[in-house]
């Protein structure tokens, strides 16, 4: 597993290597690196392929206070590392999150964003106080018992993929999300600089997705200056391409090549 020195943080990532076009995929909340191999399968023979642990995750320690935008930071200057001058940012939830901060803070090296299950959107007090109670049972001595199944059920909603992440979750030390958190519950607000976003995007959203709604989607791809495509993923709850590589990664792959 290599590991890059960036920004004062030790990243842990994977590159498929070769001469395409860069693409780097930022995961989701709780989630890691892994969670896009169908996409990298498919796609790392036409092209160049980054996936990477963000801060407190997968094997990326968390070793202080972080916001997106330090998120953002982090995978352009894995991209400095690795030499690569410009990318497409593939993010899913939180992903999306530093995906769009990076296209914001670094429009020169965003070649394209491809945004699942994302967005700009606030979460209301309600689901904020959910996500609280939610991490302070995470960060307990307390097995993750019914938080967990909730928990799977919100991001996978698919019994085998459910059933296997809540036995990595219990395999890791949990207290590593509590910087993570702290970004993910206090982040800012970007909504009114949507426009400043002209690369090209595509937006995938899974139909039952409880955790960001599609509507606040849809109104994000009207609101962007060149939205490319909107796909609705029919029975995917938050982790679209995990549960649906057979409808999004086409789609991605569709939309890559029409950047060419």
């Amino acid at each position: 597993m290599p590991t890059a020195e960036v920004n004062g943080q030790r990243i842990a990532y994977d590159d498929t290597g070769g001469d395409g076009p860069a693409l780097i995929f930022s995961h989701g909340f709780l989630m890691d690196r892994t969670m896009f191999a169908d996409q990298v399968a498919a796609l790392s023979d036409t092209y160049r392929c980054i996936t990477w642990d963000e801060r407190g995750f997968g094997d990326t320690p968390a070793d202080g206070p972080f916001t997106y935008w330090d998120s953002a930071d982090d995978a352009v200057g894995l991209l400095d590392h690795l030499g690569i001058d410009r990318a497409v940012f593939i993010g899913m939830s939180q992903g999306g999150y530093l995906s769009l901060r990076a296209a914001l803070a670094h429009p020169d090296r965003v070649a394209g964003l491809v945004l699942i299950d994302s967005g700009v959107h606030m979460d209301d007090e309600e689901t904020l106080a959910g996500y609280a109670g939610m991490i302070q049972h995470w960060l307990s001595d307390e097995p993750l018992g019914e938080v967990g199944q909730m928990v799977a059920g919100l991001i996978l909603g698919e019994p085998t993929l459910m059933e296997e992440w809540i036995g990595i979750w219990e395999s890791r030390d949990r207290s590593t999300i509590a910087h993570p958190a702290e970004a993910l519950l206090n982040r800012d607000d970007i909504s009114d600089r949507v426009s400043e976003i002209t690369c090209p995007v595509l937006i995938v959203h899974g139909e039952q997705d409880m955790a960001i709604p599609i509507e606040t989607a849809r109104k994000l791809c009207a609101d962007l200056p060149d939205c490319r495509g909107f796909v609705a993923v029919p029975g995917a709850a938050h982790a679209a391409n995990m549960t649906h590589p057979e409808i999004v990664t086409p789609a991605i792959a569709e939309f890559l090549a029409g950047l060419t």
